[in-house]
């Protein structure tokens, strides 16, 4: 099993990686498919299903859609010319990809929110198809948003496991769990950042993949600096107001008093994560993180820990970034990442063991107390639901990843002050993870059918 660095932090817009961005990419995705085909296309239809048609409009997957079959992918999204492009579609009812030509897709009628039909392959299903002169389908394809901004087609999710032994072969280091993360690392005297390391090199040179990290840090940085710029009332309707901007400032003011209770760090926490959520909410620029629900959580421990933690070195980032992977990226292979798929402990919880993995690393822990790190945050999210008041990642999503940072910081705390021994597994813990969202009710999961979504008044 190989999952990159960059796929764990892909570069991307707000408000979610699950039903914006994966929404988006299946679109470009579906273009690159009509390309191939020997026929003429004429027209477009979409249809979004399970969490993608419930909270599709508080999460802009609607608009997302329509931006994927017009060419917009994340990565290189522009703000104004997607803008541009929405109003263009919605008065003419067409798109222009590159090498189609003009083809119909009228929003209003060729976009359709499917709440009766779920799809059997993931919560977060859709389905493309394109249409002769006559307006017969020709092309139809269904892709599943899985979380963290990855896409699979139905015959993907069939390769899995082909692909798993493949990736075995070519990279030498190809853990599929903690246990053999473990057991690799003790057998080769290495840390878990340089076992990422090593297999990362075998896709690209030590200067390309130092060029990659170092930009995913500088976007992340980026996004906590301008979430702690900003002001004014978050897009929605929920008038949920930016405050990180305003703590950040008190924060400040109060540095240097001698009457400072010690707890206020956790505020430091809380703001640097919350001002990546406001952000993200905001549609803005943001990192995978491994979804842009929790997006908040990593860049916030670094940023703690570079501006807050004697010792603390950017030239360490690097390994901070690889060591979260790692353990994000066993996570998505033995449970998920998704919120409709495993409620909020799938995305919030990922994250801040993800970012404890990262904070235990760069303060010398060794691939034990790591591992340890990453099983006491993500055990203590277990249960965490998704309940997004109106669809709307914001209320509880921004508060909660102010939460997860500083549930990363104790459990790294905890794990630095242990010799690595610990009664439940990393393994034990993200299995529980996963058949506890099994076992967790549909309205849950991402749905905002229950929880504070239906007990908050959001109008």
């Amino acid at each position: 099993m190989f999952l990159s660095v960059f796929d764990m932090f892909k570069v991307g817009v707000g408000p979610s990686s699950s039903h914006t961005m994966g929404p988006m990419v299946a679109g470009a995705r579906f273009l690159d498919l009509l390309r191939e085909q020997p026929f003429e296309v004429h027209g477009l239809k979409a249809s979004l299903h399970g969490s993608l048609a419930f909270t599709g409009v508080g999460h802009a997957t609607d608009r997302a859609t329509v931006l994927g079959l017009a060419g917009f992918l994340p990565d290189t999204y522009e703000h104004a010319k997607a803008e541009d492009v929405l109003a263009e579609i919605e008065l003419t009812g067409t798109v222009e990809p590159e090498g189609l030509g003009t083809l119909k897709f009228a929003p209003k009628t060729d976009l359709v929110f499917d709440y009766e039909h779920p799809l059997p392959g993931h919560a977060n299903g859709m389905q493309l198809m394109a249409t002769d002169a006559q307006g017969d389908i020709v092309v139809r394809e269904t892709y599943y948003s899985i979380g963290g901004g990855f896409v699979v087609t139905e015959a993907e999710q069939a390769q899995e496991a082909v692909m798993d032994a493949q990736d075995a072969k070519i990279h030498p280091y190809p853990f599929e769990n903690a246990v053999q993360m473990l057991e690799m690392a003790k057998a080769s005297g290495k840390s878990i950042a340089d076992m990422k390391r090593a297999n990362e090199l075998v896709h690209m040179g030590p200067a390309t993949l130092a060029e990659n990290l170092d930009r995913i840090w500088e976007v992340m940085q980026n996004c906590i600096e301008r979430g702690l710029s900003n002001e004014g009332i978050l897009p929605g309707g929920l008038l949920v107001k930016r405050r990180a901007k305003a703590i950040h400032e008190s924060l400040i003011a109060e540095q240097g008093l001698n009457l400072t209770a010690p707890h206020t760090i956790n505020d430091w926490m809380s703001v640097y994560a919350m001002a990546v959520n406001e952000e993200n909410a905001a549609g803005g620029q943001v990192v995978t993180s491994p979804t842009n629900g929790a997006a908040g959580v990593l860049p916030a421990v670094v940023f703690y820990w570079l501006n807050h933690v004697p010792g603390a070195v950017p030239s360490r980032i690097h390994d901070f970034l690889l060591t979260a992977s790692a353990i994000g990226a066993i996570v998505k292979h033995n449970a998920s990442i998704s919120g409709a798929e495993a409620g909020c402990q799938a995305e919030v919880g990922s994250a801040s063991a993800m970012a404890a993995a990262g904070l235990c690393a760069v303060m010398g822990g060794t691939p034990e107390q790591i591992e340890n790190a990453a099983e006491i945050a993500l055990e203590h999210h277990l249960g965490l639901t998704c309940d997004p008041v109106r669809g709307l990642v914001q209320v509880p999503c921004i508060e909660r990843n102010g939460l997860g940072a500083i549930k990363a910081v104790s459990a790294a705390s905890l794990a630095l002050r242990g010799d690595g021994t610990h009664l439940v597994p990393l393994d034990a813990c993200i299995k529980t993870m996963f058949e506890t969202g099994q076992d967790m009710m549909e309205k849950y999961k991402e749905t905002s059918l229950g929880g504070l979504a239906v007990n908050v008044p959001n109008c």
